[in-house]
């Protein structure tokens, strides 16, 4: 087992629903494509769920909020990580999973990935325990398939500033923290090239939307409509 290496989840493969992630840094389009994503699969006759990380749910909303927003005072490494997996583990129990079992496709901005390369490689908290802690969070719930949308850091943030917000936390991070990020994402798709699709994120959103509908058509294609 290599240090990416992510327990599969075989729960997970009996549940008749697709579950896929949209994973990149700060500014990479994932709320863009997850839209286009979830009008495609919607088009092909199947029921679409838009959800984010951390949110999704009332409380994982508000733990959202209190990670992420400036103002809450201190938050170190260990405590952001175990805020992250809490509020992950009400949005795959609340949402995620009966959403799955009823045959819906899910579709969520951000998972796991997101943890390991932010808490375990960026606030250098280490791979192993923050997959530890998030694998039972989610009771071990793997997405079948993710989208990992790459962009280099100078165009991530031209993106995130031409959107006129102010970072986030995380956002407001030095640039060295940002490019450990792109490279642990990097790592984590090139230890799972099965399950994950790497699309270059400079290119235009329509040019990644169909790229990521052609990948996602082959799940369609493998599942019956709902």
């Amino acid at each position: 087992m290599t240090q990416f290496d992510i327990p599969s989840d075989p729960t997970a493969r009996r549940l008749p629903g697709i579950f896929i992630a949209l994973e990149g840094g700060d500014g990479a389009g994932k709320s863009t494509q997850s839209e286009a994503l979830a009008a495609h699969v919607q088009a092909r006759g199947f029921e679409a769920v838009r959800t984010r990380e951390p949110g999704g749910t009332e409380i994982s909303e508000k733990l959202r909020a209190l990670v992420l927003e400036h103002g809450h005072g201190e938050i170190d490494a260990r405590t952001e990580a175990l805020i992250f997996a809490a509020a992950r583990a009400a949005h795959v129990e609340q949402l995620v999973l009966p959403a799955l079992a009823e045959g819906r496709v899910v579709i969520t901005d951000r998972y796991v990935d997101s943890s390991i390369a932010y808490q375990g490689v960026g606030r250098e908290l280490g791979v192993a325990p923050v997959t530890l802690i998030n694998d039972f969070a989610t009771a071990g719930l793997r997405p079948d398939l993710t989208v990992l949308l790459d962009v280099p850091l100078e165009v991530a943030k031209a993106r995130r500033r031409s959107l006129h917000s102010a970072d986030d936390r995380l956002e407001a991070e030095a640039d060295s923290f940002h490019e450990n990020i792109r490279e642990a994402f990097l790592r984590i798709a090139e230890s799972h090239p099965a399950s994950y699709v790497v699309i270059d994120a400079g290119k235009t959103p329509e040019e990644i939307s169909a790229v990521i509908a052609r990948r996602v058509d082959e799940l369609l294609n493998s599942r019956e409509r709902v």
